[in-house]
């Protein structure tokens, strides 16, 4: 089954990829793709805008993750042409907008941790790192960098 295929199956559109003005959107060198910090999806039109812990709860950042990994598809089958070009998920690294006191960074980035599980089946399994901020660009409460295996 292509992961197209896979996509339809599973019910998930992936949103219209949105090339950077300002920079690459993505890099590849040798066998790997590095496809740079993506965040959530707009909600109504608007980006949402705040902290983990305070404007949103652990299961609001899971869902952002989520909305960012359907980002990071859609850029990386802009970037290659076929999400059946992806060999592996070889890592993601989550930023968690947090309140200092908030301490469910893991579970809200697993929101993208699981969705290339269930896209990439065991290809999805990757390597993850994630880490709270004080802040990120635009306020944005949640930004994931990944990197894929070209076949």
């Amino acid at each position: 089954m292509s992961i197209e295929e896979r996509l339809a199956s599973l019910r998930i559109t992936l949103p219209k990829a949105e090339p950077s003005l300002v920079c690459p959107i993505c890099v590849v060198t040798g066998r790997l793709l590095y496809v740079p910090g993506s965040g959530p999806t707009p909600i109504e039109g608007k980006l949402p805008k705040g902290k983990l812990g305070r404007e949103f709860t652990t299961e609001q950042g899971r869902v952002f993750a989520r909305s960012a990994g359907l980002e990071i598809l859609a850029l990386v089958k802009h970037q290659l042409g076929s999400l059946d070009r992806v060999s592996r998920v070889v890592k993601l690294q989550g930023f968690v907008n947090a309140t200092p006191e908030f301490e469910e960074h893991s579970l809200v980035i697993a929101g993208c941790s699981d969705l290339m599980m269930e896209v990439f089946g065991d290809r999805g399994k990757h390597a993850r790192s994630v880490f709270g901020a004080m802040s990120l660009r635009a306020n944005l409460p949640i930004i994931v960098d990944s990197i894929f295996e070209i076949a």
